[in-house]
This record gives C-alpha cells, sequence and structure tokens, in this order.
C-alpha cells in the first residue's frame, strides 16, 4: 500500500475522540463520567410509550420517507412556529436528519468547497472540525476567551474576506454555556448579509437557557434565505441515542442539503421520527419544567465545583460548566483530565481539544450537569479531595 497514510489526510490528527476515550476511562476506573452530554435518566415516559406503540404497529419499521415522515415535518414546523414566529413549509423548506450530527455534516458537504473558509466560534465541537476538513474547506475560528466567552464583534468583521463561504454559530455554545444576545446576533447578521455569507447555526441547546431566552438569527432580516438553522430532539427530550435532528431552511438551502444527506444515512430513526413528533408538541410546562430542573443542577454542580477550588465560569446555556483549574494549582488541561479518574474518581472533558488556539483553552475543563442529583453531590464530594 506504500508509504501514503491510509487515513484520508484531511482528517490527520482526529482519530479517537476525547469523549471515546474519557467514556473508555470511566468505565476502566468505575468513575462518575462528567464528560460526555448524555443524561442518565430517560425522558418523559409517554414519549418513549409513544416510539414503543410506533414500534408495535409497524410505522416506521421499513424506511421512512427520505426527507422523514410527514408528521415530524408537520410537527417541526409548529414548533418553529409557536416559539419563534417562524413559519417554514413542512414539505419544502423541513429536513430530518440523523442527529445534529448528520445535519451539520450534510449542510457544510453540500455547501463548502475546496478554498473556501468558515469562521466558527472557538472552542469549537470537534465534529465542525471534521466536517470542514472533509469538506476541503478551512475552518477560521473566532475565539471565545475568557472570563467572558463573548465574541468580539471586531474581530469577526476583521476576519472576513473574499474566501469566507460561511459562518458557522453555534448558540447556546457547547462547551462556553455562552447564549449570544439579540444585540449580538444583530451584528452577526448585519455583516452576513453584507458580505452575502451563509450562516450554519447550531441550536441543540434552544431549550436550556437559563436567563432571557432563545433568539433564531433566522428571524433577523435578510436571514431566513441564507441560513440553515440546525436542531434536534436529543438534548431537549433526554433520549440521545434516539439521534433525530433536523434542518430548517429556504427550499434552495434544504433541497443542497438533503442532496449531501441523502448520500451518508439515507434515513434514519423511523419509529422514533413518531415518537419525536409527539414530544415537540408537549405543553409549555415540559419546556418550562426541563429547563428549571436543568438550572438546578446547574447551581449544585456548579457551587460544589466553587468548594472544590475549581474557578467556575456559571453557563448561560446548555448543560455543561467550563472551569479553570490554575487555582489548583494545575496548569494543562489535558494532563489533569487523565489524571482525575485515578485521583478521585470523575471524569471530565479537557476544553482544550476544541481550540485551534490552543494556548486559550489550555486550563479550561468541561463538567456536565445532565446527571441525577445523588451523582452530582457524590461527584462534588469526590472532587473536593482535590
Amino acid at each position: 500500500m506504500g508509504a501514503r497514510p491510509l487515513l484520508n489526510r484531511r482528517l490527520a490528527g482526529m482519530g479517537t475522540t476525547i469523549f471515546a476515550e474519557m467514556s473508555a476511562l470511566a468505565t476502566a476506573t468505575g468513575s462518575i463520567n462528567l464528560g460526555q452530554g448524555f443524561p442518565d435518566t430517560d425522558g418523559p415516559e409517554e414519549i418513549r410509550e409513544a416510539a414503543v406503540r410506533a414500534l408495535r404497529e409497524g410505522r416506521g419499521n421499513q424506511y421512512p420517507p427520505g426527507p422523514g415522515i410527514p408528521e415530524l415535518r408537520q410537527a417541526i414546523a409548529e414548533h418553529q412556529q409557536r416559539f419563534y414566529g417562524l413559519t417554514y413549509d413542512p414539505g419544502t423548506e423541513v429536513l430530518v436528519t440523523a442527529g445534529a450530527t448528520e445535519a451539520i455534516a450534510a449542510a457544510l458537504l453540500a455547501l463548502l468547497e475546496p478554498g473556501d473558509e468558515v469562521i466558527a466560534l472557538e472552542p469549537f465541537y470537534d465534529s465542525y472540525a471534521a466536517c470542514i476538513a472533509m469538506a476541503g474547506a478551512t475552518r477560521v475560528p473566532l475565539t471565545l476567551r475568557a472570563p467572558s466567552f463573548r465574541p468580539d464583534l471586531d474581530e469577526l468583521r476583521a476576519l472576513i474576506n473574499p474566501r469566507t463561504r460561511l459562518l458557522l454559530i453555534n448558540t447556546p455554545h457547547n462547551p462556553t454555556g455562552t447564549v449570544l444576545t439579540p444585540e449580538e446576533l444583530a451584528a452577526v447578521a448585519e455583516l452576513a448579509v453584507e458580505h452575502d455569507l451563509l450562516v450554519v447555526t447550531d441550536e441543540v441547546y434552544e431549550h436550556l437557557v437559563f436567563s432571557g431566552g432563545h433568539h433564531p438569527i433566522a428571524a433577523l432580516p435578510g436571514m431566513r434565505e441564507r441560513t440553515v438553522s440546525i436542531s434536534s430532539a436529543g438534548k431537549t427530550f433526554s433520549f440521545t441515542g434516539w439521534k433525530v435532528g433536523w434542518v430548517s431552511a429556504s427550499p434552495a438551502l434544504v433541497s443542497a442539503v438533503r442532496t449531501a444527506k441523502q448520500y451518508l444515512t439515507y434515513v434514519s430513526a423511523g419509529p422514533f421520527q413518531y415518537a419525536v413528533a409527539e414530544a415537540l408538541r408537549l405543553p409549555d410546562s415540559y419546556f418550562e419544567g426541563f429547563r428549571a430542573d436543568m438550572l438546578r443542577k446547574r447551581d449544585l454542580l456548579s457551587d460544589g465545583l466553587a468548594a472544590a477550588g475549581f474557578a467556575v465560569f456559571e453557563p448561560h446555556g446548555t448543560y455543561f460548566i467550563t472551569t479553570d483549574i490554575t487555582p489548583l494549582g494545575e496548569k494543562d488541561g489535558m494532563e489533569f483530565c487523565r489524571s482525575l479518574p485515578e485521583r478521585c474518581g470523575v471524569v471530565a472533558i479537557p476544553n482544550a481539544v476544541f481550540y485551534d488556539n490552543a494556548e486559550a483553552g489550555q486550563s479550561l475543563v468541561r463538567f456536565t450537569f445532565c446527571k441525577r442529583d445523588d451523582v452530582l453531590a457524590e461527584a462534588v464530594a469526590r472532587l473536593r479531595q482535590l
């Protein structure tokens, strides 16, 4: 096979993800896993039963329609109207995907070509970097820096050049918990319109904003026709294994994304699509209760981390807390996270893996609080050993 590496050079350095490494470490050491963002309890019982009912009734056991079942596309359109006043045609402007991960991959593969540049908020979720690389494009980080983790809009303007094709926005932002303000989003939108840029926005934590609410950039002037809005059921309904996501966009953008998507999974999650259609129509009390429960868990873990000696950056959204380990006399987040399971039986994620500018995240470590109260309390007790 010669001297050429087996792995496509575009994916060099993107071997096993940090999530797989840390989850394996949690299993091997019997540690509490506060690294990977999946709940340790299932979502609403009536939604789980809706999936069982669909399975038993033979709905979705064979290939569902390529764009997603009509019932789910209708429910997604209703959800966008109900919460944000955005009107989408379920027939031509909604596409169901294998989670938000596939939606991001399909959007970037469809809309980018070699030589294009993508400006993304850094730290960025690891799949962003991989998908941009697979498309042959170049990622350009707009670094969110501690302690505020706010975007520097002057820096954003300076980064835009004739090669810039797309802005990749994640709000609420993983891992920092930053939620872009209406003013920040308006400034981003103005730049997108001025420079005729596409925008792909990852909004999977849309129902986990702890103050002020979520504001989709697609609702701003000039943005609907240039924005691919992405979300999913996993984070909102605590069924992350079902992998049901979606794209909302103009017919031309949905058509482009669907062209790439059909050669990735083709279709997925047939019976679960019926259940998610019901989930999206749950009453407001569900969404309000879910947010309040996660806010309480955030405060429980945040207070515990502070008591253990971490510098804690309180998140305004998502279910992650970013901390600084410098007050503990530590400097290297990667080294710290690899030793933490042996030291006190807890697993976390080093933020440095989400950065191109590694020094900006070197001492930062992310914990998730989407776990049972007793698990969080035990984790806090163990971390106090530090």
